[in-house]
């Protein structure tokens, strides 16, 4: 005849972490007492893994050519996702001013990350090139 061993709760706590911890599932049929419910135990369902959240787009910052002055030309996350035309002003702290216009398609390529390279307004007898990418 066999004896059954009863576990204590500390050896039931520490055999229950092993077990989860080596990937067995442990399934506890009774607990003493007497069990009307008379259903088989079931396999706890693990959660659904969140889809990530997708990062906010950036800003993209232009790279004025031959720059003495002018502010940066940037077309924010909100223009690039709206992708239209936009007009920017570079004037900064330059004694003249200077706008660089991209076209809705222009913004597009930007917000793709290929490079777009445009040409300022001119004033004071010179323009400057904005490099985006």
């Amino acid at each position: 005849m066999q004896s059954k061993k009863t576990l204590g709760r500390r050896e039931f706590t520490v055999a229950s972490a092993m077990a989860v911890l080596s990937g067995v599932a442990i399934t506890v049929t009774g607990c003493g007492g007497s069990s009307s419910s008379g259903g088989s135990p079931t396999t706890p369902s693990t959660p659904a893994t969140p889809a990530p959240t997708p990062a906010p787009s950036a800003d993209e910052v232009g790279t004025i050519s031959s720059n003495h002055g002018h502010g940066g030309a940037v077309v924010t996350a909100a223009q690039l996702t709206a992708a239209a035309e936009v007009s920017l002003d570079i004037t900064g702290t330059a004694t003249h001013p200077h706008t660089v216009t991209l076209t809705a398609g222009e913004v597009q390529q930007i917000a793709g990350g290929q490079r777009v390279s445009k040409e300022s307004s001119t004033d004071a007898s010179h323009s400057h090139t904005v490099t985006f990418n």
